[in-house]
């Protein structure tokens, strides 16, 4: 099938584009040097439309997002309803020092070993690299970095020094939070509380949790298997009776992914499979159920 070009609505380049299922590949602009991320091709107008403001504060954190993990060889799906998350993750970086840190981790995904050369070109579409919002944050963070002599720079040539090889790979003895899926009801107050309070417990325990709630919708489906199938793990929460969650769980399981199911307690007893052949995580409140999937998870 021929390949279409169309702009990346993160990093504002005109690329090609493949179809994949309910999605579009887009493949090599600035955000996946070299590689694609995916995205749903129902978000894409919704995600246009954002307000100006908006998209200024989010795009570029999400351009940087797909690009540390394509980078790191992490196949990156987004819908619309991915990006508040993203965006508020502690994995985001708000220093300059951990901005910094983002970019001593490239080189030193990219060298063999202490002054092996990577060359950066053109710096322009590549501030993604430590978050920044434009070049000039960029420049400045490569200045910094010079100074504390953790690397070197010789034009779009970067190396880094005996001891900046030692900060990264110290650094990259750090966990890489590894994709989640979470399926819940679909109601606005439900989800805007698991985002808030439940979802960086999550994210404290290793993981990145990706949502969809739009299980009732038969065009979602095969957009929700295929992300499941990218992840490393399921969180499947069954109150509300929602047979779609089943179904979806019952799918990660068919796939050898791990899936932790939960349940609020007033719902515990009307299960449509029998709790004792699920065994699931009965909670109270939020932030109990964060307390104990952080144990789960860690044991």
């Amino acid at each position: 099938m021929s390949m279409i070009k169309k702009q990346c609505l993160f990093c504002d380049e005109i690329v090609p584009t493949k179809p994949d299922g309910d999605y579009d590949r887009y493949i090599g602009c600035s955000c996946s040097q070299g590689g694609f991320y995916r995205l749903q091709r129902d978000s894409y107008t919704a995600i246009h439309s954002l307000p100006y403001q908006k998209k200024r504060d989010m795009f570029h954190l999400v351009s940087a997002y797909i690009r540390e993990l394509t980078d790191a060889d992490e196949t990156v799906t987004l819908s619309d309803s991915d990006l508040e998350p993203i965006v508020n993750s502690s994995r985001i970086p708000v220093s300059i020092e951990d901005k910094g840190n983002r970019l001593l981790q490239y080189l030193y995904r990219h060298s063999e070993g202490p002054m092996d050369p990577v060359v950066i070109r053109p710096l322009s579409s590549n501030y993604n690299l430590t978050y920044s919002h434009n070049l000039q944050e960029l420049v400045y963070i490569i200045d910094k970095l010079i100074s504390e002599k953790l690397i070197l720079r010789e034009g779009m040539t970067f190396k880094l020094t005996e001891e900046g090889w030692r900060e990264a790979s110290a650094a990259a003895g750090g966990r890489v939070l590894k994709p989640c899926f979470v399926l819940m009801p679909n109601k606005e107050d439900v989800r805007t509380e698991w985002q808030d309070r439940l979802f960086p417990k999550i994210e404290q325990s290793g993981y990145l949790p990706r949502i969809q709630t739009h299980l009732d919708q038969p065009n979602r489906d095969k957009s929700t298997l295929e992300q499941i199938a990218d992840s490393k793990l399921v969180i499947a929460d069954l109150t509300g009776q929602a047979s779609e969650v089943y179904f979806a769980a019952g799918y990660a399981l068919g796939l050898d992914i791990p899936v932790i199911w939960t349940v609020n307690r007033n719902d515990a007893d009307r299960r449509i499979c029998p709790v004792q052949d699920i065994r699931p995580i009965v909670w109270d409140t939020i932030d109990e159920l964060g307390i104990m999937l952080q144990q789960k998870l860690s044991s």
